[in-house]
Parts: structure tokens; C-alpha cells; sequence
């Protein structure tokens, strides 16, 4: 018996360890302040980037996705003069209805950063990305269908089909 009961509390240990880590994930970004924090406490704070972008007047946008398991992604811009200029979460209504038909797939990555997931339909000649989102309540889908050419030829959103297989 108190083989078991080490093993619960092992265990329950670990879930703990686990569900602080998972808790952390949106702490760095708390600590970060527009016109305050420097790229170098970016970097810190959030690690390498998955791609830098070329922003207007100098800037430079940072691409933190948190794509397959997340339900966001981060833009990091930072000015010339160094300094955070914008904190942006990605995958939001405003940002989906960007996504029009004819945009090409540099610009919807660059719109919503890294895909969860990509789908190849060979028969179609079609691509899809698809992201997560929404919440723990309510995990959704957002996917974009690409043409052979590789532009935007449809977008939506869906319940996130894993949702039905957890029974949530």
C-alpha cells in the first residue's frame, strides 16, 4: 500500500510541475511593455524567433507561434530605435478577415504566423493550413485553402475537429 500511495503522490507531483508550465507560457509576454522593453529582453523573455519580418519606417516584426497545441500566435514588433512597438496576437477575427482570396502564402504567414497543421490534396492540386484557436471552452479551427499557384482561394472557421474526439 504505501507503494501506491508514493506512486500517487509522484504522480500528482508531476501533474503540478506540468500545470505550472503550462500556466507560464503567457508570462513572459506579461513582463514585456510597449515603448519599455528592448529587443535584447524580447529575445530573453521569448527565446529565437520562428521569423523576423521587415516592418515599415525600420521596425522588425518577431514571429512566436505557440502552434500545434496553443491557441496563438505572438508578433513581437520592435522600432528602429530598438524598443517593443507592438504585442500582437495573430489569430483573432480582425486578422482572419485579412486573409482575402488571391493573397499568396508569404503574406498569410505573415498575417498569422505558423500553421498548426498542412494538408496536401494531391487529386485537388490544393493546399489547406489550418490554426487553432479560440479557448479551452471553445477550441476552434481557422483554415485556408491555397490553389496549385499557392493563393488563397477559400478561409474559415470550425470547431476544432479534436474536440469531438475527447468527448469535450
Amino acid at each position: 500500500m504505501r507503494k501506491l500511495t508514493t506512486a500517487w503522490a509522484a504522480l500528482g507531483s508531476v501533474a503540478v510541475a506540468l500545470s505550472t508550465l503550462v500556466g507560464c507560457d503567457a508570462s513572459p509576454l506579461a513582463r514585456l511593455q510597449v515603448g519599455v522593453s528592448t529587443e535584447a529582453e524580447v529575445r530573453r523573455a521569448l527565446g529565437e524567433p520562428a521569423a523576423i519580418y521587415d516592418a515599415p519606417e525600420g521596425a522588425r516584426e518577431f514571429e512566436y507561434p505557440r502552434q500545434p497545441e496553443g491557441h496563438e500566435n505572438w508578433f513581437v514588433t520592435v522600432g528602429a530605435d530598438g524598443l517593443v512597438r507592438e504585442i500582437r496576437q495573430a489569430l483573432a477575427p480582425a486578422t482572419f478577415a485579412r486573409v482575402v482570396p488571391g493573397l499568396d502564402k508569404a503574406g498569410v504567414r505573415r498575417l498569422l504566423g505558423r500553421p498548426a497543421r498542412t494538408t496536401f490534396y494531391d487529386l485537388k492540386r490544393e493546399e489547406v493550413w489550418d490554426w487553432r484557436h479560440g479557448d479551452a471552452a471553445t477550441p476552434l479551427f481557422f483554415s485556408v485553402t491555397f490553389d496549385a499557384d499557392g493563393r488563397v482561394i477559400a478561409s474559415g472557421s470550425g470547431l476544432d475537429p479534436r474536440r469531438e474526439q475527447v468527448g469535450l
